[in-house]
């Protein structure tokens, strides 16, 4: 089971609609048996963010962290929402 990680500036607002929709997601693609998901601040999730094995973030990152964690801004916007699952599926399947 893959570890995912949806994180936002203060893991209260916006990783909490991310995580709503997510989690739809998974379901309505039959892939929420084979991930667990979790949801906090960036400042809690930086120093462990390796025990994750995908990170959805709605705030910037670190450079040294920018090319594994996807961009979750899309899901708030509605822009590039099917790229930004594209992505979400191929490290699930990965």
């Amino acid at each position: 089971m893959k570890k995912l990680l949806i994180m936002c500036g203060t893991g209260i607002a916006t990783s909490t609609v991310v995580v709503g929709k997510v989690n739809n997601w998974l379901k309505e693609n039959n892939l929420d048996r084979d991930v667990k998901v979790y949801q906090s601040k960036i400042s809690e999730e930086l120093s462990r963010i390796d025990d994750y094995d995908i990170v959805i973030s709605t705030t910037l990152v670190p450079d040294n962290i920018k090319g594994r964690v996807i961009d979750g801004v899309p899901l708030l916007t509605g822009i590039n929402v099917d790229t930004m699952y594209d992505r979400l599926k191929k490290e699930i399947q990965a």
